[in-house]
């Protein structure tokens, strides 16, 4: 029977990517399930949650896909990211904003973007 798996992001630095998710969503890297190429981040619960994979490719500057992060209030956004800036988040040019938006636009160290969303404002308009 078909499963959805989990996200897998393209990193250039395994080692890098895998502190910084690991330390932004609190998970652990799996020593059971990474290779040369490849990181599994797993849950407190040992649940496998994201797969970091080697990629020689850049990052897509607005990727069709990414990560949306949970936030339950506008303190709550800005804290985590603030915390996920300290941890090495970039907050990159974003020209795509609606008027009154409800999420924040990061990137990884690697340069992936991913949003943190703040679900007391959302969905924003626009």
């Amino acid at each position: 029977m078909l499963r959805l798996g989990f996200p897998v992001i393209g990193v250039t630095d395994l080692d890098r990517a895998a502190g910084f998710w690991s330390a932004a969503l609190r998970l652990t890297v799996s020593e059971e399930w990474a290779s040369a190429g490849w990181r599994t981040l797993t849950g407190p619960d040992g649940v496998r949650v994201l797969g970091l994979m080697h990629s020689r490719s850049a990052p897509q500057a607005r990727p069709r896909v990414h990560l949306d992060l949970f936030v339950d209030s506008t303190d709550e956004q800005t804290a985590e990211v603030a915390r996920l800036v300290g941890l090495g988040a970039i907050l990159p040019d974003w020209d795509d904003y609606p008027a009154d938006p409800d999420f924040v636009v990061l990137a990884d160290p690697d340069g992936n973007v991913f949003c943190v969303v703040d679900l007391s404002r959302a969905p924003s308009s626009g």
